[in-house]
């Protein structure tokens, strides 16, 4: 079981990723999905930076952005676009679910609710759901 503030720091890791990863989705997205995929991104901008906000109150020094991140696949066509999207949405409320496991009254209400909006999102982009966003698949 991780800290509250390791927990914390991975939700804004996740953040930080996702709003890189959103910026190769806008690129490479449908032109009927780009408003989405920006939607998206500032979603994921104003979550990065209350996790941040969230991490410097627990009295930590907020983990900074990569310079880079490598993606989990080429993104080459919309197609690509939208299963990195949804892929990211996963990585995204598997982090909050880990932070509502370790945390209590606000952060853990806050943390209950990104997670529940990155599952929003990955049903979007994805057609489909899990029954336990956050948590990992048994199989």
């Amino acid at each position: 079981m991780s800290t509250v503030v390791d927990a914390a720091q991975a939700a804004l890791a996740a953040e930080h990723a996702a709003v890189y990863g959103y910026s190769v989705v806008g690129g490479k997205a449908a032109d009927s999905r780009k408003a989405e995929a920006l939607q998206a991104y500032d979603a994921h901008r104003a979550r990065r930076d209350a996790m941040a906000r969230t991490v410097a109150d627990l009295g930590a020094a907020p983990v900074a952005a990569a310079g880079g991140y490598r993606l989990p696949f080429a993104v080459s066509t919309p197609a690509d676009a939208l299963r990195l999207a949804g892929y990211l949405e996963e990585h995204v409320a598997g982090a909050y679910g880990d932070l509502v496991a370790a945390a209590i009254g606000g952060i853990r209400r806050d943390a209950a609710a990104a997670l529940r909006e990155a599952a929003v999102r990955a049903v979007r982009w994805t057609g489909g759901g899990v029954a336990f966003p956050g948590l990992p698949e048994e199989g």
